[in-house]
């Protein structure tokens, strides 16, 4: 991996990379408690309303590989920006169906309505790998954590706020007031996107250069099949460990509010106490990419996936709202150590040549978690108790933690840099 940033001022322009990030994000957690909620409204059941919220996921898992085409022909910078317009779009029709615009009768209503929440996705999915992989070229290695934690804590700040700013809006819109949000956020992250400064492609990597007569053939443009047959080694071990802590993250979301209803808590208190893990959560971004440059991966990779384990584990021995709350608070700091771990390691990893395709095969285990992480705890829970579909995806966080104990390289640095054979003497 070059060390070499491909822009003259990596610090200089961070605004152009995290404003439109931030905005992006909080127009995201605006509309995402609203899906469901307004699913509700074009008169499908209440499992039917609830599973639309999986259309973010499936968009996103779909679109991996078309983004990827596009951020390797037009640049991070065009991604972004079309990224952001396809999301602006897919919240507008959602807000246009909710609303009654158009004089559709059902289930078109509802279809159009899925066809938005799936833009929205596959949105996501073009707008994260294109700003993952600016800083992973933008950004030196030794603050490269840091910068992907900065980033990550944009998501969480926009996660955060979101949701307020569009309950606000909603005390005078209703619930088309989280759409009207959402739309405004992805609008302005559109044109703030505009002002990003693109990347200059870098000169072939000096690693790739032949010093004998016979040059070798430099593949420019490889694809995403060859890529992974390339690097198998590094998605079947570090990657699963990514596809392991991605559904631990996923489930964190079901398993404090189904424990909380578990208890015979109102959904208030069970608001509040997601609401404190999601504050613990939050402040813990920065701290976790110091950690990674200075101490690296392994240690912030290992101590999230247990954090998160442990913490969820916790949760079925938890009898009352204070005791819920802890195993909560220990959650959040499983999940907030490990604020853009998952975006490092993809950097860490990825090639000069082919990094977005790299990237989207990174996403694709990432999302592939996302999803099944919720069907694991439902499946379990089907066929015997809640408890026990709780304490089945802590299991899976204890054999992801294994699996970066062994896959990740203790010290500081570029993981890739020190996974890297040494050459012998004379060679």
């Amino acid at each position: 991996m070059s060390d070499q940033p491909r822009t003259t001022k990596p610090f200089a322009n961070a605004f152009q990379i995290y404003a439109p990030s931030l905005i992006y994000a909080i127009g995201l957690g605006a509309i995402m408690p609203a899906i469901a909620g307004a699913s509700s409204r074009f008169g499908v059941s209440l499992a039917v309303a609830a599973s639309t919220v999986t259309l973010i996921g499936i968009g996103s898992l779909i679109a991996n590989a078309p983004a990827a085409q596009l951020a390797s022909r037009a640049g991070e910078r065009l991604t972004m920006i079309f990224s952001a317009l396809v999301g602006t779009l897919g919240v507008t029709l959602a807000w246009a169906m909710v609303a009654g615009w158009f004089p559709l009768q059902p289930p078109s209503d509802f279809v159009g309505y899925m066809v938005g929440i799936l833009m929205i996705g596959m949105a996501g999915a073009g707008f994260n790998l294109a700003r993952q992989s600016y800083l992973a070229v933008a950004v030196p290695v030794s603050h490269r954590a840091r910068a992907m934690s900065l980033l990550g804590g944009m998501l969480r700040i926009g996660s955060f706020v979101g949701p307020f700013l569009g309950a606000l809006v909603q005390s005078f819109m209703g619930m088309q007031g989280a759409f009207a949000v959402g739309a405004a956020c992805m609008g302005i992250a559109v044109v703030v996107s505009l002002f990003i400064e693109e990347l200059v492609e870098p000169n072939t990597p000096s690693h790739l250069e032949s010093t004998t007569t016979n040059p070798i053939e430099i593949i420019t443009n490889p694809t995403m099949t060859s890529l992974a047959k390339q690097h198998w080694r590094v998605l079947l071990s570090t990657g699963l460990g990514v596809l392991c802590l991605a559904a631990m993250r996923a489930s964190r979301t079901a398993v404090i509010p189904l424990w909380a209803g578990h208890l015979g808590l109102s959904p208030a208190h069970a608001s509040l106490i997601y609401g404190v893990a999601g504050a613990i959560d939050l402040v813990m971004f920065y701290p976790s990419g110091l950690l990674m440059d200075r101490k690296g991966r392994r240690v912030v990779a290992i101590s999230c996936l247990a954090g998160l384990a442990i913490g969820t584990a916790v949760v079925p021995f938890t009898g009352t709202a204070g005791w819920l709350m802890v195993a909560a608070v220990l959650i959040g700091l499983g999940n907030g150590f490990g604020a853009g771990i998952v975006m490092t390691l993809g950097a860490d990893y990825s090639p000069d040549i082919g990094r977005p395709k790299f990237l989207a095969l990174w996403r694709l285990l990432s999302d592939t978690g996302t999803l099944s992480g919720p069907l694991l705890i439902s499946a379990v829970t089907a066929v015997s108790t809640l408890a026990f579909g709780i304490w089945s995806i802590a299991v899976l966080g204890f054999v992801g933690a294994g699996i970066f104990a062994k896959s990740l390289p203790p010290g500081p640095g570029s993981v890739a840099r020190q996974t890297e054979a040494p050459t012998k003497p004379g060679n």
